[in-house]
C-alpha cells in the first residue's frame, strides 16, 4: 500500500485555515487534528468550536489525536463532531490505571477507527498487547506538545519493531508517524514500514502546501 500523507493543520496558517485545508484536500489523504490540553503536554492547540469548523469543509477523513489527560471523557464529543480517526495517549491511559484496549474498542464501537498514541521514550514492547484492538498506532518521532521539532533517530527501529510484530501476527493495523517529517526523510520513514505520515511544517510552510504533499510523496518513493 502507497504510503498516505496527512497535513497537520496544527503548522497551518489559522488566518487561512479554511484556505489551506481545501488547497491540500486536492492531493493529500487525511486532514490531522491535534487537541492538546496544556496539562498531558505543555502546549494548548485547538478545542471542538475549531474541530467542528474543520470538519464542515473537510473533504477528507479527520484524524483526531488526543494529547490530553481522561481522554475518554471526549470520545463521544469526537464521534460527535464527525471525526474518522481518533487516537489517544497510552501513557494517559495507563496513568489512570486504565485499559487501553477498552478505550480503543468504546472508540471503535463509535463508528471512529481506533488508534492508540505513544512518545519515542515509551518502551515499544508495551504497545505489543494492544495492537489486535487498534486500526492504527501514531508513534509519535518527536515528543508530543510542539510542531516544529527535528525528528527522533529512535523512531527508525521502532516503527520496525512495530511492523515486524504486525505482519507475524497478522493484524490489519496501520502506523503512523509524528513529527520532523520532511524531504530528506520520508524514504528513510517509508522504507522502515511507515503506513500513514503526519506532516505539519513541511506542509504549510512550503509556498504551495497542495504541491509539497506530492513532492512528499514522490520523495517517500525513494
Amino acid at each position: 500500500m502507497a504510503i498516505q500523507i496527512a497535513p497537520s493543520i496544527l503548522a497551518a496558517d489559522f488566518l487561512e485555515l479554511g484556505k489551506q485545508i481545501k488547497d491540500v484536500s486536492k492531493t493529500a489523504d487525511i486532514i490531522h487534528f491535534d487537541i492538546m490540553d496544556g496539562s498531558f503536554v505543555p502546549n494548548i492547540s485547538f478545542g471542538f468550536p475549531v474541530l467542528d469548523a474543520v470538519k464542515k469543509i473537510a473533504t477528507l477523513p479527520v484524524d483526531a489525536h488526543l494529547m490530553i489527560v481522561h481522554p475518554e471523557k471526549y470520545f463521544e464529543r469526537c464521534a460527535a463532531s464527525g471525526v474518522n480517526m481518533l487516537s489517544f495517549h497510552l501513557e494517559a491511559a495507563l496513568a489512570d490505571g486504565n485499559d487501553p484496549a477498552v478505550f480503543l474498542d468504546r472508540i471503535r464501537s463509535l463508528g471512529m477507527k481506533a488508534g492508540l498514541a505513544f512518545n519515542p521514550d515509551f518502551p515499544i514492547e508495551k504497545v505489543f498487547p494492544y495492537l489486535d484492538n487498534a486500526d492504527y498506532v501514531l508513534a509519535m518521532s518527536v515528543f508530543a506538545g510542539f510542531g516544529g521539532q527535528h525528528i527522533e533517530d529512535s523512531v527508525y527501529d521502532r516503527v520496525k519493531s512495530l511492523k515486524k510484530e504486525i505482519v507475524e501476527r497478522k493484524l490489519k493495523c496501520l502506523v503512523e508517524i509524528d513529527g520532523g517529517v520532511t524531504r530528506d526523510n520520508i524514504a528513510a520513514i517509508a522504507a522502515a514500514g511507515v503506513d500513514i505520515v503526519v506532516a505539519g511544517s513541511a506542509v504549510f510552510k512550503a509556498d504551495d502546501c497542495a504541491a509539497e504533499v506530492q513532492v512528499l510523496r514522490e520523495f517517500a518513493l525513494g
